[in-house]
């Protein structure tokens, strides 16, 4: 069994004469929740959207479970997942008519149990028959990640896996998002403003700055090495060392 799930090799992403992301390294390896942190334009969406196969990389390589998704993303695609809340569904479909298809596109076998299954943990059973476009921010996400999870992803990717959702709601969905992980030895590579999210969730936390990596630690040993007594500020401290 190959040892990392992700492996992001000398990536550097250019837009014009902007560097969105510069010379990125970083491995997921099998089977752990993986954070990725940084302020607004770190680089954080676009190494996301590089690794799904969405934007192709300028210079450097993106490979996921041995597969370069540059060249052979669609060995792939069906093992892992994505779910993002920048990223609409069809708003005309209703919540079953969506997963409905997107479960067709993946091919998942035994469709409708596997719909059903999502539709109890996510607590969905109400809002089946609704168009998604007219669905609450915090609704969207539940969907976004039903979705994310039909095929039982190898990989999933996450941004924001509980943006607009309230405390309870949030609170409900990590716990079923680490089950999921522990249950299947998935691989999570998420995205979050929310550090204490992180915190709980992660078993290495990603700081990107600038477009570059910073630093890859534990957050227990990122606090430890800064004296910090929350991830928050050893995160700054991070960005603060680096702009010296």
């Amino acid at each position: 069994m190959m040892e990392n799930a992700i492996a992001v090799e000398h990536v550097s992403k250019k837009f014009g004469k902007f560097y969105a992301v510069r010379d990125a390294n970083f491995v997921v390896p099998r089977g752990c929740i993986v954070g990725l942190v940084g302020g607004n334009g770190a680089g954080k969406t676009t190494t996301l959207s590089m690794i799904m196969g969405l934007t192709l990389p300028t210079s450097g390589s993106m490979k996921v479970l041995g597969h370069d998704m540059a060249h052979s993303r669609q060995g792939v695609l069906g093992l892992m997942n994505f779910q993002s809340p920048y990223v609409s569904m069809p708003s005309k479909l209703t919540v079953f008519e969506n997963l409905n298809v997107f479960g067709r596109l993946y091919n998942v076998k035994d469709l409708k149990n596997r719909i059903d299954e999502l539709i109890y943990d996510l607590g969905l059973g109400e809002l089946l028959n609704c168009q998604t476009g007219a669905l609450s921010a915090g609704q969207k996400t539940r969907v976004a990640i039903a979705k994310a999870l039909l095929n039982a992803p190898q990989v999933l990717v996450l941004d924001e896996p509980t943006a607009s959702l309230d405390p309870v709601r949030a609170s409900w969905v990590r716990k079923l998002l680490q089950n999921y992980q522990g249950q299947q030895q998935a691989t999570i590579l998420m995205s979050s403003h929310n550090i204490e999210e992180v915190e709980k969730m992660c078993d290495t936390v990603i700081v990107m700055h600038g477009g570059r990596v910073l630093s890859i630690e534990s957050p227990a040993n990122l606090m430890l090495k800064f004296g910090c007594s929350s991830l928050s500020h050893a995160i700054d401290a991070v960005v603060a060392t680096s702009s010296t």
